[in-house]
């Protein structure tokens, strides 16, 4: 652990308010538009008019990284950004992701060969109206029958072209990490991360969780690359009361959310939260988040309480 973390007291203030991906500099706390279309992820969302006004509210409280993906909807929450949002303002940026679709029965599956990523790229620039996408992550599937190098190679291959500015990972470990790295920098690492410690019920969803999650963030962590949590709140469930966390939420006037959120900032000055609604209430509870003040001890004592509730 970096020594700007072995502080026993220290408050946001004290952290980095932004980071930086490649020339790109983002606040962090970003978005994430994974909330934005119906149930499952699919289909167009009850109130569309919200979905814009919850971005549009984004923007205007600070936030300048939105996290997507051609495969949420399919194409609904990159339509409704576009709407949102578009021209959009010089230090918006977006994160896009490619390497899964969807099925007609709203499952999930690989779409990661050369010509599959290539086709998911387009689907991007067309759907957000972007001649280049800033930062595209490719999501790892093993077990996908295509060779992460392979996919890898046309992922680079495309930013060589102009359609990408920057390179990313999801849901890859060290391994990935470092291959990768070998053949070209990136950026940022998305993965499974939370006070549980991306483990218990979630494990069984990533490759990464066979791996500790710590030991990809200390590998981000030694080499200046942001690290996106996914499921910051582990589905909900760090959201709820939970006696064992309620003590140090109510000291800080804090929502059992909230307190997660400021968890994972305080963990590391590389971690860029990216959670996602589509309520303005929580949007404003969520960015509030930064405000709160932990202390080392707590930061600790809150991920031993919480990996007991996994």
């Amino acid at each position: 652990m970096s020594d700007d973390l072995t502080q026993n007291s220290r408050d946001f203030a004290s952290l980095p308010a932004t980071i930086r991906l490649g020339d790109l500099e983002v606040t962090r706390l970003g978005y994430g538009a994974m909330r934005l279309p119906g149930k499952d992820v699919w289909g167009e969302p009850d109130d569309p008019a919200r979905a814009r006004a919850v971005l549009r509210r984004a923007l205007e409280l600070g936030i300048n990284f939105i996290d997507t993906a051609w495969f949420y909807g399919p194409h609904v929450a990159n339509r409704l950004i576009a709407e949102a949002l578009h021209p959009y303002p010089k230090d918006l940026v977006i994160a896009t992701k490619l390497g899964g679709r969807r099925t007609p029965d709203k499952g999930w599956v690989a779409f990661a060969r050369p010509e599959e990523l290539r086709q998911g790229c387009e689907e991007d620039l067309r759907t957000l109206r972007l001649e280049r996408c800033d930062v595209t992550h490719f999501r790892y599937m093993p077990g996908a029958g295509v060779p992460f190098r392979e996919s890898l190679d046309a992922m680079i291959e495309l930013q060589k072209e102009g359609k990408i500015r920057h390179l990313a990972l999801s849901n890859v470990g060290t391994a990935e990490l470092f291959d990768a790295l070998a053949r070209t920098p990136i950026v940022a690492v998305q993965n499974l991360y939370n006070m549980t410690g991306g483990l218990g019920a979630l494990a069984h969803a990533t490759h990464a969780a066979v791996e500790s999650p710590d030991a990809v963030l200390a590998a981000c962590e030694a080499r200046g690359i942001a690290y996106l949590p996914f499921f910051p709140l582990a589905t909900g469930d760090l959201g709820k009361a939970h006696p064992a966390l309620d003590g140090v939420a109510a000291r800080h006037g804090a929502t059992p959310a909230q307190l997660a959120l400021a968890w994972l900032l305080a963990r590391s000055p590389v971690m860029l939260p990216i959670p996602g609604t589509g309520s303005l209430a929580h949007l404003e509870e969520n960015w509030a988040a930064r405000t709160i003040a932990l202390t080392q001890d707590e930061v600790e004592a809150l991920a031993r309480e919480a990996r007991a509730l996994a």
